[in-house]
């Protein structure tokens, strides 16, 4: 039998995962400098979770969910977007108890069943942040910022955003039935699930992709011509603040996003290197969803970039956006008696000593990338696949205490013989620092 990924999935390999693992750390400085601490939600939650909060009308509960029954007989869903669960984790351990605002983060697989296309699978990554507290148009600029940081940090400088408002439970209303009215004049012209969604939320039908429906939604009535006056003192704070950050917008008076939870402000940021499906991710205010689950009335807003769009962005999605990983050291012997002083020089070497000093970010300053090779095969088969490994040095341990032979790979010749683990340690993390590739 011959197995193969599920469709709408793949396998992110050795070369382009070094890409992934790259744009998540560089995501995670930026979300850290801005003060965003990362929250680990459960891949799937109760069914419920998702059906109230991203809405019983959106094409996402409608048709992609991907849910099942467990042994206990609950229903269960793989988490389709990050914000309800957050949301929910915020709320089940009063992570926002005694503070004004509380900024998370998560970075994390999502699942939804729809048709894959490129940049879009089934199982996708997401990188979101979340902010619960303030309300003012302050904490709106603040997430856009965040969120165009992270596209330019990943390398895309060519980017848009785009801007709209909701309104509120006060003016939403209003502009609801205004676009009852007009789709309801044009329905011979509209694809059937938006005919469904007519009589469910016509406000979805803005959301449409069917390109025989687009004619009829440019036409659509703005909603902007209907905020009352706090949603449009509140969208004009948003601008004037995003003037301030020097980041410019589009209005969108027809951008609804996918979800139901959203008020007042939403916005989806484009990359140009993407041609014609170019978003990267978006998002947008949710005033009311922390109430509607349970919790206090609590402003929030929040987004999420799809990593696979933003590789594809920065090219660097697939095989030909490949990362080339080169070792610093490759450790080899000459006997194989010497294996076990191999794996032993090569541990010191990338600073994991039993009771090194230091962690994490200090222990990476001064470490190596080391790989030996524990075959056992002859001096010459040992040293041809060194060099294939496009390792800087090499260094060979003999099976007693004589000291280290290094040679220079790149230069093609042998360097000064090293005594101790020690100096040897000191003298490739010298030449490391002077530039050698890694």
């Amino acid at each position: 039998m011959k197995f193969q990924a599920p469709k709408g999935t793949r396998d992110i390999l050795p070369g382009e995962s070094e890409s992934w693992t790259e744009l998540e750390a560089s995501a995670r400085d930026i979300l850290a400098r801005y003060g965003y601490r990362e929250v680990r939600t459960p891949m799937f939650e109760s069914t419920d979770l998702f059906v109230r909060s991203v809405g019983e009308s959106t094409d996402i509960v409608r048709k992609e969910l991907y849910t099942f029954e467990d042994k206990g007989g609950r229903s269960l869903t793989l988490r389709p977007e990050g914000t309800a669960s957050l949301v929910r984790a915020y709320l089940e351990h009063s992570l926002g108890h005694g503070q004004p605002m509380a900024r998370f983060a998560y970075v994390g697989p999502m699942f939804r069943y729809e048709r894959p296309q490129a940049g879009r699978f089934r199982q996708f990554w997401q990188i979101g942040a979340e902010l619960f507290g303030p309300g003012g148009p302050a904490a709106d600029a603040e997430m856009i910022d965040l969120f165009v940081a992270i596209i330019r940090g990943a390398g895309v400088p060519d980017v848009t955003v785009l801007l709209n408002s909701l309104g509120d439970d006060v003016c939403r209303p209003a502009y609801r039935e205004r676009i009852r009215e007009y789709f309801t004049a044009r329905a011979d012209r509209l694809c059937g699930d938006c005919k469904e969604r007519l009589r469910t939320n016509p406000l979805r039908i803005l959301d449409c992709k069917i390109p025989g429906c687009q004619p009829v939604i440019e036409g659509a009535p703005s909603v902007l011509d209907t905020l009352c006056d706090p949603c449009r003192e509140h969208f004009d704070g948003v601008q004037e603040a995003l003037r301030a950050l020097a980041i410019p917008v589009t209005i969108a008076p027809r951008l609804v996003r996918g979800l139901d939870y959203y008020t007042r402000t939403v916005f989806e940021v484009h990359a140009g290197s993407l041609g014609a499906q170019n978003a990267v991710g978006g998002g947008g205010r949710y005033d009311d969803l922390v109430e509607q689950f349970g919790g206090p009335k609590t402003p929030a807003i929040g987004f999420s970039i799809g990593t696979d769009r933003l590789l594809m962005a920065a090219g660097r999605a697939g095989p030909e956006g490949a990362t080339a990983w080169r070792p610093d050291v490759c450790v080899l012997t000459r006997d194989p008696g010497a294996l076990d002083r191999a794996l032993a020089v090569a541990r010191s070497l990338r600073g994991l000593d039993a009771g090194a000093p230091g962690s994490g970010a200090e222990r990476r300053e001064t470490s190596l990338q080391v790989i030996v090779d524990i075959t056992g095969r002859s001096a010459n088969a040992q040293m041809k696949w060194a060099s294939r490994t496009g390792a800087r040095h090499v260094v060979f341990v003999p099976p007693d205490a004589d000291g280290y032979s290094i040679r220079d790979m790149e230069a093609g010749k042998d360097e000064v013989k090293q005594k101790t683990i020690e100096s040897l340690r000191d003298f490739l993390r010298s030449r490391a620092a002077e530039g050698a590739p890694r």
